[in-house]
Parts: C-alpha cells; sequence; structure tokens
C-alpha cells in the first residue's frame, strides 16, 4: 500500500503564468494535490521561453510536472462560468494575473469570501494590490534593479543580476509557505484566507541585513565572490588555475586556518589580522597572505590542506560541474516529448521515494475556447 501524500484530496485551482505562481503550484501537486492549472488558448507562454528540454521549455517543465492543464479563455462567457465552477470545489484559487484582472472577470476577494469562506485564495503580484506602483508590470529581473538587489551583486565595476529568477523563487516558495499556514488554519477554524504576496515585498524582505547596513551608515559595496562583512571570505586561484571559495567565519577557525593552511601561526597576533573588524580593514594585505599560500600548491594539494584545516570551502565550479556532481540529486519526469531529468526537489522526507506527475501539454485535460469545449 503506497503512502499517502500530505496534500491528497485538496483541489487547486491555477491561474498562473511564468514562474513565481507555477513553483507555488509545482510544490503542492508535489504534495499530492490536484492542481488545474487553467492556461490561456496557446498556453502558459513560459512555454516558449527556451526549447533546451527536448524541445521544450525548462521552465516550464521544471515548474508544471503533475498538474492538469485546461485551456479556457475567460474573455468568454462559457469561460468564465466554467472557472467558477471549478473555483466552487476548489481548496485553494492561486493567480499571479495584474492586479484587479480577475476581479474584473467577477473573481474579486470579497465576492469569493462571500461564495465560498473555506476558499484559500492567494494572489501574487509584483508590486502588491495598491501603492504607486500597484498597476506597473513586473518581471524577476526588473525586480531585482527596482528592488536595489542588483545593486549588491557582481563586481566592483557594475550591478548585475543574480544567475537564476531569484525573485519569482523566493516569491513562490513564500507563497507556497502562506498557503500551507492557511490550510493549517483552516483545518483548525473551518474559515479560508485571503493572501496576497508581491514580488517586492519578498525581495525587500530577503535584503533586510544590506538594507539596515545602508542605514546604518555602511553602505555596501559590491564584492564579488568576497563576502562585505567577513574576510577572508572570497575566491582563490590555486597554482594549476583550480579556483576556491574559502569561509572563516570565527577566530577559532582563523587560527587553526594560520596554523595548518598558512603556515603562519603568528598571524592572528598581528594586529591586522587579529579580529575580523581588523582583517576587513585590512582586506587587500589578508587576501594577499592568502593568495600567496593557494599560488603555491595545486589545486588537489589545497584540497587536501584545507580539509586538514577543517576549514570551510567549495569549488567554484559551472553548470558543467553541477551536472556531474556527485550530490545531485535527480528526478526523471514525463513530457509531452518524453522524459526529462533535472534536480529533485530539495525535501528528503522518509518512506518510499516520492514519485512526480507528468507535464502536461496544453489543454490536456479538456478546451474551452470562445463557448466551444473540445477534449484535446
Amino acid at each position: 500500500m503506497g503512502t499517502r501524500l500530505p496534500l491528497e484530496g485538496l483541489t487547486v485551482v491555477a491561474v498562473e503564468q511564468a514562474v513565481a505562481a507555477p513553483f507555488c503550484t509545482a510544490r503542492l501537486a508535489d504534495a499530492g494535490a490536484r492542481v488545474i492549472k487553467i492556461e490561456r488558448p496557446g498556453g502558459d507562454f513560459a512555454r516558449g521561453y527556451d526549447d533546451v528540454a527536448n524541445g521544450q521549455s525548462s521552465y516550464f517543465v521544471w515548474l508544471n510536472r503533475g498538474k492538469e492543464s485546461l485551456v479556457l479563455d475567460l474573455a468568454s462567457e462559457e469561460g468564465r462560468q466554467e472557472l467558477g465552477k471549478l473555483i466552487a470545489g476548489a481548496d485553494v484559487l492561486v493567480q499571479n494575473l495584474k492586479p484587479g484582472a480577475l476581479a474584473r472577470l467577477g473573481f474579486g476577494t470579497k465576492a469569493l469570501r462571500e461564495q465560498h469562506p473555506r476558499l484559500v485564495n492567494l494572489a501574487i503580484s509584483g508590486y502588491g494590490e495598491s501603492g504607486p506602483l500597484a498597476s506597473r508590470k513586473a518581471y524577476d529581473l526588473l525586480i531585482q534593479a527596482e528592488s536595489g538587489l542588483a545593486s549588491i551583486t557582481g563586481g566592483p565595476n557594475e550591478p548585475a543580476r543574480v544567475g537564476v529568477s531569484v525573485v519569482d523563487i523566493a516569491t513562490g516558495a513564500t507563497a507556497h509557505a502562506a498557503v500551507l499556514e492557511a490550510l493549517i488554519a483552516r483545518a483548525a477554524t473551518g474559515e479560508g484566507a485571503d493572501i496576497h504576496v508581491s514580488m517586492f515585498d519578498v525581495m525587500a524582505d530577503w535584503l533586510t541585513v544590506p538594507l539596515l547596513h545602508e542605514e546604518g551608515g555602511r553602505s555596501p559595496q559590491r564584492v564579488g565572490l568576497a563576502h562585505p562583512s567577513i574576510a577572508p571570505y572570497g575566491a582563490f586561484r590555486a597554482g594549476d588555475g583550480a579556483l576556491f571559495l574559502i569561509s572563516i567565519q570565527s577566530e577559532r577557525e582563523w587560527k587553526t586556518f594560520c596554523d595548518h593552511f598558512l603556515g603562519q601561526p603568528g598571524l592572528p597576533a598581528d594586529p591586522r589580522f587579529s579580529s575580523n573588524v581588523a582583517r576587513v580593514r585590512n582586506r587587500a594585505e589578508t587576501d594577499a597572505i592568502v593568495s600567496l599560500a593557494f599560488a603555491a600548491m595545486t589545486g588537489a594539494q589545497a584540497s587536501d590542506a584545507l580539509t586538514r584545516a577543517d576549514t570551510a570551502f567549495a569549488s567554484v565550479n559551472d553548470m558543467a560541474a553541477l551536472s556531474r556532481h556527485p550530490h545531485l540529486r535527480r528526478i526523471r519526469v514525463e513530457t509531452p516529448n518524453g522524459p526529462v531529468s533535472y534536480p529533485a526537489p530539495a525535501p528528503v522526507v522518509s518512506g518510499p521515494a516520492r514519485r512526480y506527475g507528468p507535464v502536461p501539454a496544453v489543454g490536456a485535460h479538456g478546451a474551452l475556447e470562445e463557448g466551444r469545449e473540445a477534449a484535446q
């Protein structure tokens, strides 16, 4: 007998597109919820982002496993009626349309709360439901710029984007947690919830530490792979070109590092290097000493020496290295173009291995377009 998944028996209606909302609902589907993805005629535009996953979008294949695809034209009366029927039978509604768009179709928050008091209603937006930028279009990189994230990312010369869709992913993860909280509360009270999550708010929350540094008179600077407030904490190259990132988190670790890796046990007594504050103030000199030690070793020798010194370190890898990394766990997901293998979700739950549903073709579970219903 198979193990029951945590969200089995729950139905989620997802009027979603792109990345943030699909990230949230993919996790709900993984946990056993029935997720009915409402796609516009032609499908979620994320289906066209790229074609690297067996001729399909990597984003779509990653974030839409285990869902049903139903095409509805919400501009038509028939489409709106069908959506209304689906919502009436749902436990959770997730949507990331432009603020007010669903209300204009007759599915505003107040009406939904009155008609479906047990519904958990989640809306994801760029800047929230109100405020001066509420109506502005928002995408991941735009929020990276607007929130100030790009200003502290990259090297000294210019701002840079984080190399993954970090705003969308963070927003989807925040939304997922909020939905689970609301479902737990509903189990106790019988009442649903109305939840609004904005991409800007999520990034502002994540940027609390650099913001407090700015407001405390220590404006964060872009330092590439170094840490702005800890030294030595950065990338160093061995004599054969191998690149390592090391992290010294305490004075005890620094003393051990100096003794066993640098071969300079007296260095922590030097006032320039006797505390983290001093080392940050003298970062150029600190890093120069560490760089000389790395340059005198091969990558293999440096790895061995760092291990003996019990220093926290990592190889600075690329995607090719991740692809063959010994710690990479994978899942295999069926798609319309055949199976695709990609990284497994992070939670490892005891018991039988979790199975992941297939990625649906557009309208694989039905279509209702312009009053004409047709099975796909």
